[in-house]
């Protein structure tokens, strides 16, 4: 009988404490995300939902506790050794798009590549690929300020994935969207996941986005209340 390997722990969290001015967000949360795992963060306003995502991405850091991806801890890089490992292993889709107003759809995109120094024909040839799959190719040359709310949701969902990062950090991937094209970005970042093997940690108060996770981690007052399954396919 053949036995199932367990993958490899990319992303660890121990005991991780936070607050802001004092006031307590996140009480000793621990946790693993293995290599190629979709996990959902779920749970009530206020919870320490996207407070977490933050930490995990190296974007602040924990008052107490640790966080180690791929066996480098966050806590020891300074600040240009966490923009570095950011730039080149993480994708991250915020809850509001951060989209440059000054560039349009495609040069945001495109600017993770050009900043990871990929030549320019083949960030060209990437950047078009990526818009066409997620529905927004025809609106390539527009800026930000010409797009609707769901469009910049697929242009930042594209340039958190046009790096190929090995974790993917999202903040309701899917708040600005119908339910159709809703969908259609869910079933894209499973496919995703599943061809290159990122590992997807996403916030969301919605039952489908976390249905294509293996598991939902559900929080409460800055602690973990709950874990589940929520996939078959669970690694």
């Amino acid at each position: 009988m053949t036995q199932s390997v367990t993958p490899r722990v990319l992303l660890q969290a121990s005991d991780v404490h936070h607050a802001y001015s004092e006031r307590p967000v996140l009480a000793g949360v621990s946790l693993r995300i293995h290599v190629g795992e979709r996990v959902a963060l779920t749970g009530p306003s206020g919870s320490g939902k996207t407070t977490l995502l933050n930490l995990l991405g190296g974007v602040d850091r924990p008052k107490s506790g640790r966080i180690d991806f791929d066996e480098v801890s966050l806590n020891t890089l300074d600040g240009n050794g966490l923009a570095a490992l950011r730039r080149r292993h993480f994708g991250t889709v915020f809850q509001f798009f951060h989209l440059l107003p000054t560039l349009t759809a495609s040069e945001n995109v495109e600017l993770p590549l050009q900043l990871l120094g990929v030549p320019a024909s083949e960030r060209r040839t990437r950047v078009a690929a990526l818009l066409e799959r997620v529905g927004v190719a025809h609106r390539a040359d527009a800026p930000p300020g010409e797009l609707s709310g769901g469009e910049m949701q697929r242009i930042a969902i594209a340039r958190a994935l046009i790096h190929r990062p090995r974790l993917l950090l999202a903040d309701e991937p899917t708040g600005n969207l119908d339910s159709r094209n809703g969908q259609r970005i869910l079933d894209l970042l499973r496919q995703l996941s599943d061809e290159t093997g990122t590992a997807l940690v996403l916030v969301t108060h919605s039952p489908e986005a976390a249905a294509i996770c293996h598991r939902e981690i559900r929080l409460r007052d800055g602690i973990i209340e709950s874990e589940s399954s929520t996939s078959p396919e669970r690694l």
